[in-house]
């Protein structure tokens, strides 16, 4: 199998894994702990706005090539694996039919931006 291809199935899988993720953070089944981190990476894996922007040189893709992947690990660690083995199958079946945006997450992306945004003009300021 070529890079290409390896690379392709990889990002598959990632986006497979973050709408099982989502999944997850609404399954009773999922632990407590799990269900909090998983939550907080799909909506930051789902949301338009990046808070790091993509047309930033390097860092701009780092969020998305690093952040978001480890964070799908660490839920993967936190999620019994017939669980998640579970999760990824229902997120297989729906994943062609609803493609979830977190816009909380966007908001919560907004307001960051904006606090440093401030900040920023203060501290120019005095």
């Amino acid at each position: 199998m070529n890079r290409r291809a390896r690379l392709g199935q990889w990002a598959a899988g990632l986006k497979r894994d973050t709408f099982a993720l989502y999944l997850g953070a609404r399954d009773p089944r999922v632990p407590i702990a799990a269900k909090l981190v998983a939550a907080f990476v799909a909506a930051y894996a789902l949301s338009p706005i990046d808070l790091i922007p993509d047309f930033i040189p390097v860092l701009g893709y780092l969020d998305d090539l690093i952040l978001v992947p480890l964070g799908i690990a660490l839920v993967i660690r936190m999620v019994p694996p017939d669980l998640m083995d579970d999760l990824r199958q229902q997120a297989g079946a729906r994943h062609a039919d609803a493609k979830p945006v977190s816009w909380l997450a966007a908001i919560v992306v907004i307001v960051i931006w904006c606090a440093v945004g401030f900040a920023l003009g203060y501290a120019l300021i005095t």
